[in-house]
């Protein structure tokens, strides 16, 4: 989902869903609807979102992460979220190589700030 051009390494794919992103829409998704996400894929989207909150995190990366999260926030993708089951799994895709992209973002400052509003949410 998250490719890389070879000559430029500027993202590609998900980058186009970087548009659907906005802060707003990202907190109201997981907000209303984490339990049906799941523990696992809110919390990595978490660590994207404090990650993203680094000021020296590259801009390219910064758009992957926003892409990300922005076909997170999609609910008409290539799996709609609203199939029982199945609807998320697309999303996890995505979700996961923009973590591998900006892995070196994720500190163990931006996991504990994921982990405690996991532990908010989900207890």
């Amino acid at each position: 989902m998250a490719k890389l051009e070879n000559d430029n390494e500027q993202p590609i794919e998900v980058v186009k869903y970087e548009e659907e992103y906005s802060e707003e829409s990202f907190w109201s998704k997981l907000g209303y609807h984490a339990l049906t996400i799941g523990r696992n894929l809110v919390d990595l989207a978490l660590q994207l979102y404090y990650a993203m909150q680094d000021p020296d995190i590259p801009t390219w990366v910064k758009t992957v992460i926003m892409g990300a999260l922005g076909y997170l926030i999609l609910p008409l993708d290539a799996i709609p979220d609203l199939i029982p089951g199945a609807g998320y799994t697309d999303d996890l895709g995505a979700i996961v190589a923009a973590v591998g992209i900006a892995a070196t973002y994720i500190t163990p400052e931006v996991k504990a700030k994921a982990g405690a509003k996991l532990k908010e949410w989900f207890g």
